[in-house]
């Protein structure tokens, strides 16, 4: 196991709203837009924890004209989404 590379991923998923943003993304897939919209925050904000997200390895995304489309890029995601919601 790569226990930096570990670490780095499950950081960027410490922070409440990149958890909630990677939550968000994965039952709905989004553009900046709509995450803006969703949770409520400065557009440079949502900008700032997409960048950690995709430095982390856990979001990518897709240029589609001007609006970017972010999708999970891992599948671990779920899980640890899963058993964080059955903890309460």
């Amino acid at each position: 196991m790569d226990y930096e590379k570990s670490a780095a991923f499950l950081k960027a998923l410490g922070h409440p709203a990149r958890l909630k943003m990677a939550e968000g993304i994965a039952q709905y897939g989004c553009h900046v837009s709509k995450i803006v919209d969703k949770m409520g925050l400065p557009q440079s904000t949502v900008s700032q924890h997409l960048a950690a997200l995709r430095s982390a390895g856990v979001v990518t995304f897709e240029k589609k004209g001007v609006r970017a489309c972010y999708r999970l890029a891992d599948e671990r995601v779920l899980k640890i989404i899963r058993i964080l919601g059955e903890m309460g």
